[in-house]
């Protein structure tokens, strides 16, 4: 896996990860279920991945609808 962004936007990671799901791949938001442990302050960035084969495509994908991202 690698990651393609991390955010405190669960908005946007929601967009994100339906833009990519539209292009056909299958992003993973990792760190999701840490407001548990947070107490929902939302303090604590969910990463975006997907698989390392998709990583290119995917990155182009959220690049050409205007994201900025946060991976190299």
């Amino acid at each position: 896996m690698k990651e393609l962004l991390r955010t405190t936007d669960i908005v946007r990671l929601s967009f994100l990860t339906a833009l990519l799901r539209d292009a056909g791949l299958e992003p993973l938001v990792l760190d999701n279920h840490m407001s548990v442990l947070e107490g929902s302050a939302n303090a604590i960035p969910r990463r975006l991945a997907v698989r390392d084969e998709d990583f290119s495509r995917a990155k182009w994908v959220l690049e050409e609808s205007g994201e900025q991202l946060d991976a190299e």
